[in-house]
């Protein structure tokens, strides 16, 4: 399991995969998440990491697989549902949620659910 911090990072890769979906990060965007963060205990790192992945230009596809693995192998935590506010939020800023947008925030919903299920039942099978 990782670390509490290492979470916020990767939500911060995250909202940047979100914002390059469609090719390109919008002012309304950066906008939007500043304000989605203000008040959030760890907002700064998250802002962050998501600017570090911005002015590396990072790789989209490779960095989701990387976010996608980090919260696979980190586990259910209750933060998810607060980083899929801000991904909506960030998402529905310019003109509203595309189709690149809605497919990464699907995506992960999907992912992480499907996976936590199956270590769910898998401790079932298992008699924990």
């Amino acid at each position: 399991m990782g670390s509490k911090v290492k979470l916020y990072d990767v939500f911060g890769e995250l909202l940047y995969v979100l914002a390059m979906a469609d090719g390109v990060i919008q002012e309304e965007e950066v906008e939007t998440l500043e304000k989605m963060l203000a008040g959030h205990p760890w907002g700064k790192e998250i802002k962050w990491s998501f600017e570090y992945e911005r002015k590396q230009e990072s790789d989209i596809e490779d960095l989701y697989k990387k976010v996608i693995l980090f919260c696979q192998d980190y586990g259910p935590d209750p933060e998810y549902q607060a980083m899929l506010e801000v991904m909506e939020k960030m998402a529905e800023a310019s003109a509203g949620i595309e189709k690149s947008e809605k497919t990464v925030m699907d995506s992960f919903t999907k992912g992480l659910t499907e996976r936590f299920k199956r270590d769910i039942e898998n401790l079932r099978d298992s008699g924990q």
